[in-house]
């Protein structure tokens, strides 16, 4: 299917794209960083035969603005719930990758979201987080801003390049890098990165016993991004959690295995509930 966001939510004075499919109880599909929701365009449609299923671009990412303002983990949490609100949905399916597994995280502990199921792929979840690259970034935001385009693009399909295991095709890398490219894509592709922040999980962190419904976590086995350890670290926190590693995946599972994400998240919504 062509993957379409046809509809808009205004966040303050910001557009939201998004887009829903299917029918049945609600879930939600929720990207990460530096991707978008088209990260779930081969997901969705099969989650969709069992589930009415929400996605969305969060603000500064894909189709959604990218306004010179916070785009970090700090508010993204108060966007989804404000979604969530939006969609009047109630008790959702999660189904969340990196930043968008921290951003679940959040609105479930501080935003009292309550979830039917949580399924979290490769999250940005445990504290010390961020590459070499991202470190200099954040001290150099004006310089990576203002880098000519050829190296920007580069540095983008490098970066991108490196969270699979199977090299994405040039129609496949292009779905990611067009967001970023351009002078307002490449200034808000380093701003993004300038505002990762481990304050974000260590908010949250202390309180993942606290987590109101049943939990599965799976894990790229050859994750370059975040490592494995940190997935099990997770699930040591999370009281019963499911964990569930992927073989021959690094941290765009999405990407590298679509297959294993059905199997695992269909698996799984039936003894969730």
């Amino acid at each position: 299917m062509a993957w379409q966001l046809p509809e808009q939510f205004q966040f303050g004075e910001h557009n939201i794209a998004w887009g829903v499919i299917g029918d049945g109880p609600p879930a939600v599909v929720m990207h990460g960083t530096p991707f978008s929701s088209l990260e779930w365009r081969r997901i969705a449609p099969w989650l969709a035969r069992h589930r009415r299923v929400f996605y969305y671009d969060m603000l500064g990412y894909g189709r959604s603005a990218k306004p010179d303002t916070d785009v970090s983990r700090g508010m993204q949490n108060g966007l989804f719930a404000a979604l969530c609100a939006h969609w009047d949905i109630d008790r959702p399916d999660i189904v969340a990758h990196d930043f968008g597994g921290s951003t679940a995280l959040r609105a479930h502990l501080i935003d009292g979201l309550d979830y039917r199921s949580l399924v979290l792929i490769d999250p940005v979840a445990i504290s010390p987080q961020g590459s070499a690259l991202v470190q200099a970034a954040k001290e150099n935001e004006g310089v990576f801003s203002e880098l000519p385009a050829y190296i920007h693009e580069a540095i983008l399909r490098a970066y991108i390049g490196g969270a699979v295991r199977n090299p994405l095709r040039e129609t496949e890398m292009k779905l990611y890098l067009d967001p970023w490219l351009g002078e307002s894509g490449q200034k808000a592709f380093w701003r993004q990165v300038s505002q990762m922040d481990d304050k974000y999980s260590q908010e949250v962190e202390w309180r993942y016993g606290e987590i109101r419904c049943p939990v599965s976590i799976l894990w790229g086995a050859d994750d370059d991004w975040i490592p494995l350890k940190d997935g099990e670290e997770l699930a040591r926190r999370i009281p019963a959690a499911q964990f569930i590693v992927i073989p021959d995946a690094k941290h765009l599972v999405p990407e590298d295995a679509p297959e294993a994400i059905v199997a695992a998240v269909l698996d799984f919504l039936p003894r969730a509930g």
